[in-house]
């Protein structure tokens, strides 16, 4: 099962009620079924549509990084070129197999 992150922002740790909640609940819920560069492209999206101080919040909102979050919206504003579109990261990124490991 995933965790679903809870938000961090100012309206969500009140005890009154705001209808951005129920908003900040399901744009978490969501996030937390996409994989890493589906989640940074949605916070990036978020982020620019909330315009200045979009990504500081988008980042309380979503617990992503704000680097994380600029990453997203550098490879937006540069069609995605750079990213493969069969998997989730470029060839040779991730962990290494423990095989290649150098053994001191």
């Amino acid at each position: 099962m995933t965790t679903i992150h809870q938000c961090g922002c100012d309206i969500c740790q009140q005890s009154d009620f705001h209808p951005d909640q129920e908003e900040h609940q399901l744009m978490n819920l969501f996030m937390s079924r996409l994989d890493e560069q589906q989640r940074r492209w949605c916070a990036a999206i978020e982020a620019k549509k909330r315009g200045h101080g979009g990504t500081t919040l988008t980042a309380k909102i979503t617990g992503l990084s704000v680097e994380t979050i600029r990453r997203g919206r550098y490879e937006l504003d540069n069609g995605l070129v750079d990213r493969p579109v069969n998997q989730v990261r470029k060839s040779g990124g991730g962990r290494k197999a423990i095989e290649k490991k150098a053994i001191y």
